[in-house]
């Protein structure tokens, strides 16, 4: 087996980690608000989320919005703003809660009754690394038949574990060559 890559870029390679190009597009598929939280017509749509239902306050209370009623209130009527604090509160506990409301569906969409989903690998940049020291590498496809681990650790955003869970449960499906594929350019899936 391969060694995972140690020191990255050192001849000019671009890419992200493959878990968060997995963790990027499972975020797509959440369909998060696409309006900043900096605008009124953001803010609004994150604290509606977050204050629809006791399950979607206490979940923002755990997730570190604790504020009054009284505050909150005024922040819907627009009488007062958050401050930068609160508002990286407000969108924490948004991405938080968002996750978890979505987590179940994906889950079921992803692993379609033991069929699985295609993802497509797109290997790392080399057009800024010297000939000699490029490598080949391909397009990969594979079909990826459990993906609990994988939202479980994308539900709670524990890296590391997203990070295991890709390695583990999908990367070493693609053979002997697993390590070349640590970096990507992306990764896609649909659900």
């Amino acid at each position: 087996m391969p060694d995972r890559t140690i020191d990255f870029g050192k001849f000019g390679a671009r890419g992200v980690k493959a878990h968060e190009a997995v963790s990027h597009q499972l975020d797509q598929l959440a369909g998060f608000i696409t309006s900043p939280i900096t605008t009124r017509r953001g803010l609004l749509a994150r604290l509606h989320y977050l204050t629809r239902s006791n399950h979607a306050r206490q979940a923002a209370h755990t997730a570190g919005l604790t504020v009054t009623d009284r505050t909150l209130k005024a922040w819907l009527q627009g009488k007062r703003n958050p401050t930068k604090k609160n508002l990286q509160r407000i969108e924490t506990a948004y991405h938080t809660l968002r996750r978890q409301n979505v987590a179940r569906y994906l889950l079921t969409r992803l692993n379609r009754n033991g069929q699985g989903t295609r993802v497509e690998i797109h290997p790392l940049n080399q057009s800024h690394v010297p000939r000699p020291h490029q490598r080949t590498l391909q397009h990969r496809t594979l079909n990826i038949r459990h993906w609990n681990r994988i939202i479980d650790a994308w539900t709670h955003t524990d890296t590391q574990a997203l990070d295991n869970a890709w390695i583990n449960d999908a990367a070493t499906h693609l053979g002997s060559s697993w390590g070349q594929y640590d970096y990507v350019t992306t990764i896609g899936f649909a659900a």
